[in-house]
């Protein structure tokens, strides 16, 4: 049997879509039980408040990654910037690894880049300067001393202000910028670039230091349900996973 490791992002799971969850839970009770390893780039949560946050929907999520890697599926996560505080108890309860932001792996052979893809999008300064701020030291310290209850108030009206903001930038600014991307790609000395964030769902080629070169942009979940495959004889491709109705 060929080996395959799966990699997705941008689920924004929530109580509010079943369907997403639904879904979600589907290929990690099935297809993902006879993967070499499984990488969640990012926004898993639609927001993540501490991991003493709880909900139904986020317990289920969690028992289903543990049921995951209690029969040896390796799992890993880098931060998006709806779940950076996802920390070292949500990693023991599921078995999830947390990765750096920027990780390089062994892709059956081939080193591939591995990230959420928001630092590319240098363009968005103002979310840029949020992003370095919400990343120091001492904001995520702050905020998980603050109760729980006004650490979800926050984050509910954060992602309604983010709501307002994208809706006034255009699709440039939100998009990743080719400067960055090359810099990135030719600092990690890769030709393959992995990432989310942008919910733009591509395979995109360009040049990197005179060779050809991937950038692979997963999909969001709101519509159905994307997961990049990667088989071990060097075959990439989207596996769309179409909602059910509850």
């Amino acid at each position: 049997m060929s080996g395959i490791t799966y990699m997705l992002s941008d689920m924004h799971v929530t109580e509010q879509r079943p369907d997403i969850t639904k879904t979600l839970l589907e290929f990690l009770t099935g297809p993902a039980q006879q993967a070499d390893a499984i990488y969640l780039l990012g926004d898993v949560f639609d927001y993540w408040v501490g991991d003493d946050y709880r909900t139904d929907t986020i317990d289920q999520v969690k028992n289903a990654l543990a049921s995951l890697s209690s029969v040896g599926v390796p799992l890993y996560f880098i931060a998006g910037n709806r779940d950076f505080l996802i920390g070292r108890r949500f990693c023991k309860e599921t078995g999830v690894t947390i990765l750096p932001e920027h990780s390089v792996i062994d892709l059956y052979g081939q080193p591939a880049l591995l990230m959420h893809g928001d630092t590319l999008c240098t363009l968005d300064v103002d979310y840029q300067k949020f992003r370095r701020k919400s990343r120091s030291w001492w904001w995520p310290l702050l905020m998980l001393r603050l109760p729980l209850k006004v650490r979800t108030r926050i984050a509910e009206n954060m992602k309604k202000q983010s709501k307002t903001a994208k809706s006034e930038k255009s699709m440039t600014i939100m998009d990743v910028t080719q400067d960055e991307v090359l810099r990135q790609m030719i600092a990690n000395q890769t030709h393959l670039l992995i990432h989310g964030h942008t919910h733009r769902q591509a395979i995109h080629t360009l040049a990197v230091d005179g060779a050809e070169a991937r950038r692979i942009v997963l999909g969001d979940w709101f519509k159905q349900g994307n997961v990049l495959a990667c088989s071990d004889d060097g075959q990439i491709s989207f596996i769309a996973l179409p909602h059910q109705a509850n």
